[in-house]
């Protein structure tokens, strides 16, 4: 592959799953400057990796995996260590109605509240299967997990939040 075949695809990885992947990061870091500079790093690494690529998965699917890892390994720094999280990005959602923009803002934030209290193996299959779309095989790709697993773990998640959304008088809105 040329360096023209790589910039061009680098150029076109970043264009169509650049978003995706800083809401990805996001879901990890909770912090949107953050986010991007995890992204500009997973794209520098597939940069610098795209020979080894070896299109056993799709391209989509080796990003994710190169940026989850590139995001676990910033949460297990010691610098992440001393540093306070901060809240996740507001709704933004657009709504004609501002009181209805209000009540369904908070209705996502208390979504996501309970989907943050979820312990992290559960999230991600969360986040990956219903904000992203990914089929449960992809989701064993990028997390490095059984499939069986993923399945079991979506499972879990979905009866936790069940739990915690009833608790906090969210389930059935």
């Amino acid at each position: 592959m040329t360096e023209l075949e790589k910039e061009q695809l680098l150029e076109e990885t970043m264009i169509n799953y650049g978003d995706d992947l800083v809401r990805l990061a996001f879901q990890y870091v909770k912090d949107k400057e953050l986010a991007k500079d995890m992204v500009q790093n997973t794209f520098v690494k597939c940069y610098k990796n795209l020979e080894q690529f070896r299109n056993e998965a799709s391209i989509k699917t080796w990003l994710y995996r190169i940026a989850i890892n590139e995001c676990k390994d910033h949460l297990r720094s010691w610098h992440n260590r001393k540093v306070q999280a901060k809240n996740f990005v507001e709704n933004t959602l657009t709504i004609f109605s501002a009181e209805s923009k209000v009540m369904e803002a908070e209705e996502q934030n208390e979504i996501k509240d309970c989907i943050f209290s979820l312990p992290k193996k559960y999230r991600e299959v969360i986040f990956l299967y219903y904000y992203k779309s990914f089929t449960l095989e992809e989701i064993a790709i990028i997390t490095e997990v059984n499939l069986n697993t993923v399945k079991t773990r979506l499972t879990r998640a979905k009866q936790r939040l069940k739990v915690i959304m009833k608790e906090e008088n969210i389930y059935g809105k």
